[in-house]
């Protein structure tokens, strides 16, 4: 009677919290790369009317002042000073640099060179990642990034058409590809200490400060402005930026910065289809091959062994030191 079958049921009965945890995180994640995917139609209008660094700013002000509110309803109040370092440096680049950049970056170089550029900054991200946080590169991520990458420079070449690349556009997007890998790995550890709602609105925040020297251009332009431009930049604010980056944030924080990297890798795939359904630009075939193995490479980068090749690689390891 004593030998109770309990102590062998424990592990199941913890799996299914687990695999709740990693579906919520997956969920998040799509939120996110859905959202962001809008993002590209809303710049379009939203650019025509704002220069670069005036639509980041109000982006951010949009953005922050939704994030401030939930944040008090919530009594989150102020993070952890453990978290403020990664704050600062990931509000500096990811949510200030990254999107004057690329904003203005567009402005230089067609859609499609832009996708290409702007799209090594997963592959940075994973390379970072495992310099400075110590992660992994498993097989499965990156020859799943390897498909995707190949998949997002087949749609930005069939996007180029005749289309123009200056240096300047192309300098652009890569300074955005390096300030949003530099971004994303410096938010990773604030999250071990603030909740992703904290890191998220006072990373906006001190995005929005970074970028105050536009808010001359912003009131100018506001005045003369559009409405749906301004609409689509109030939407850049509350949806891609506040809505997209909590989730993002929520799932950074249950995965490594390489595999969320990677999911972005979705993104050029669901652009296409938005543009076909809102824009009525129908894509050709290179096009919806490339977003077929953008989304196969996000496949196979967020896949897992089976268990029986984790035993297996397990015991490898065991008979390896073994021998040792």
């Amino acid at each position: 009677m004593t030998d109770s079958p309990a102590t062998p049921a424990a592990p199941p009965a913890a799996a299914p919290a687990s695999h709740a945890t990693s579906r919520l995180a997956l969920a998040a994640a799509g939120v996110t790369v859905v959202l962001w995917a809008s993002a590209f139609v809303s710049i379009r209008s939203a650019g025509a009317a704002y220069s670069p660094g005036a639509l980041a700013l109000g982006r951010l002000l949009s953005g922050a002042l939704v994030l401030g509110l939930v944040l008090l309803v919530r009594r989150e109040g102020l993070p952890p000073r453990a978290a403020w370092p990664g704050i600062a440096v990931s509000g500096v680049l990811w949510f200030g640099a990254y999107m004057v950049a690329l904003n203005w970056g567009e402005q230089e170089v067609d859609a499609g060179t832009a996708a290409m550029v702007v799209n090594i900054g997963p592959i940075l991200i994973a390379l970072l990642g495992a310099r400075f946080l110590g992660e992994k590169l498993p097989p499965r991520l990156v020859a799943g990034m390897a498909v995707s990458f190949a998949g997002a420079v087949a749609v930005g070449l069939s996007m180029s058409g005749e289309g123009h690349a200056s240096v300047l556009g192309v300098v652009l997007c890569l300074v955005a590809a390096v300030a949003y890998a530099g971004g994303v790995v410096a938010q990773k550890p604030a999250l071990a200490h603030g909740s992703a709602l904290q890191v998220t609105t006072f990373g906006c925040l001190v995005g929005a400060v970074a970028c105050l020297p536009f808010a001359g251009q912003l009131v100018e332009e506001a005045a003369r402005a559009p409405l749906p431009a301004t609409l689509n930049m109030v939407y850049l604010g509350v949806f891609p930026t506040a809505l997209a980056l909590t989730t993002w944030a929520y799932a950074l924080a249950r995965t490594t910065a390489g595999r969320m990297g990677a999911t972005t890798y979705a993104v050029p795939a669901l652009v296409v289809l938005m543009a076909w359904l809102f824009l009525g630009e129908l894509p050709g075939l290179l096009t919806l091959a490339g977003g077929a193995l953008c989304l196969a490479g996000v496949a196979v980068s967020r896949s897992r062994p089976r268990p029986s090749q984790r035993i297996a690689a397990g015991s490898a390891e065991v008979d390896g030191h073994r021998r040792k």
